[in-house]
């Protein structure tokens, strides 16, 4: 196996980075319409997500699960905690430390929110089966890239 690419390799159409980037654009778009009945940004939603699997944590761990900055997660918090979705406090045992737990509205949205993955599958025709092989597909991925970024170059 070879690490060469042809010349043809400077085609968009031949970037892993930009089918992903395509597919990223698309499936978020196919999300728009199931977010928007439940009054949530797709960044809104995957911290719903984790806080739903997770309970309250802290800011750094919830940034931490959705790998993005504290700068990127404040502010979504900020527009959640607005909205009456979220709480955020000091925490008890380290000052330092900020918890984020929903709230009682957030909790009734989880039971609509439950019928979103879903109904994304049924409007791509993707059944379990290629979603499974294409998630993990993906992280390992992402693996690879996370590591590859990591190394000196």
């Amino acid at each position: 196996m070879t690490n060469e690419y042809p010349e043809s390799s400077l085609l968009l159409d031949e970037q892993l980075c930009f089918a992903l980037y395509a597919a990223q654009r698309a499936v978020t778009a196919a999300y728009r319409p199931l977010l928007d009945e439940l009054g949530l940004t797709y960044p809104q939603y995957l911290v719903l997500l984790v806080l739903w699997e997770r309970g309250e944590i802290t800011v750094k761990a919830l940034a931490e699960a959705l790998r993005l900055d504290y700068g990127t997660v404040s502010p979504l918090l900020k527009r959640l905690e607005a909205a009456g979705l979220v709480r955020r406090e000091r925490s008890a045992r380290d000052e330092r430390s900020v918890l984020v737990a929903c709230t009682r509205r957030a909790e009734e949205l989880k039971e609509r929110a439950t019928r979103v993955p879903g109904a994304l599958l049924g409007a791509t025709g993707l059944d379990m089966a290629a979603v499974a092989r294409m998630r993990e597909e993906l992280w390992q991925l992402a693996r690879r890239a996370e590591a590859a970024a990591e190394r000196p170059h």
